[in-house]
């Protein structure tokens, strides 16, 4: 037992005098500096604390909102009028577009911190090839919603649960010029927002069940490859991941084969859901409507709605 201590301490001691050495070597042929906490880069300001990380963009907003002339307008609530419907046609096309697709550019990075304009943001880009004066008045809107709260960001808690958690939603041929459906998703670590989106199906869907269907298997696909992230950095997460969805008819076929007669017109990509169901790695709950988060990714809600699902996500202001 007193060898096997000594040779414990003697391995430890090898491999802190291999740390040295090579720390050493690094140091005569490279310049190195010791720059203490991580606080900014690339347009991320991040703040530790014993509560968690808070990730943000504030000096970078702010920065954008004078580069545009909103720096001193009067803020909106909401970053998307939940009466606009944007077409690819209507309005006086823009004589100058580059300015238009400068401003979407620079939005596209601020998504990086900001879910809340995700969805404001993912719309607008659909226009990049032809703006019209409504889809300029819709981004000076939004740069008035970034005024509203130019610090908002991200909380990633220090005491949130290793537990996998998602919420997938659809919206059924919103779009008013292909008629496709737009793909929601959130994913959660415990109460850490990690992962979202919000982006047009690929294909027409030919009923609301179908849309709905398409947007669990897209969330599935992002929980499987979470899933294999986190193992492959040896950190190990509470199984089953939980997916929480609030149509019944998607959750049933999904769990149940014997819908088949119903799917037939759904592609077979599709149906992986019901195997990574069956082998236990997903486990669908259903939920209400007013409480499904990934509905803040699939259309502009009114202000109440906004920030009701707004304050379940993490995201904080700590300015």
């Amino acid at each position: 037992m007193v060898f096997k201590i000594f040779s414990s301490l003697d391995q430890v001691w090898l491999s802190s005098l291999q740390v040295r050495l090579f720390s050493l070597y690094k140091e005569s042929w490279f310049k190195l500096k010791d720059l203490g906490g991580l606080k900014y880069f690339l347009g991320l300001e991040i703040a530790q604390s014993k509560q968690g990380i808070a990730l943000s963009q504030r000096h970078y907003t702010l920065q954008l909102l004078e580069d545009s002339g909103y720096l001193a307008c009067k803020p909106t609530v909401v970053p998307m009028d939940p009466k606009l419907r944007l077409t690819a046609t209507e309005g006086e096309l823009l004589s100058d577009i580059t300015h238009y697709r400068r401003l979407v550019g620079k939005l596209l990075y601020l998504t990086l911190s900001r879910p809340d304009i995700t969805f404001a943001v993912h719309k607008l880009t659909q226009f990049l090839a032809q703006p019209h004066l409504p889809h300029l008045k819709a981004m000076h809107h939004l740069l008035r919603y970034l005024k509203n709260s130019p610090g908002q960001g991200l909380l990633f808690s220090s005491h949130s649960s290793l537990q996998l958690k998602a919420f997938s939603d659809s919206d059924w041929g919103s779009c008013p010029n292909s008629r496709r459906s737009v793909t929601s998703f959130c994913i959660f670590i415990g109460d850490s927002l990690v992962s979202w989106k919000a982006k047009k199906q690929t294909t027409v869907s030919r009923s609301s069940t179908e849309a709905e269907y398409r947007a669990l298997s897209s969330t599935a696909s992002e929980l499987i490859w979470l899933q294999q992230l986190l193992q492959d950095f040896q950190v190990t997460v509470a199984s089953p991941a939980l997916l929480y969805y609030d149509n019944q008819a998607a959750i049933h076929i999904a769990s149940n084969p014997t819908f088949h007669e119903r799917t037939k017109h759904i592609e077979i990509d599709c149906h992986f859901v019901r195997e990574r169901v069956a082998s236990g790695v997903l486990k669908l709950l259903p939920i209400r409507f007013q409480y499904q988060l990934a509905d803040l990714f699939t259309k502009p809600l009114p202000s109440t709605q906004f920030f009701s699902l707004l304050s379940k996500m993490a995201v904080k202001d700590i300015y």
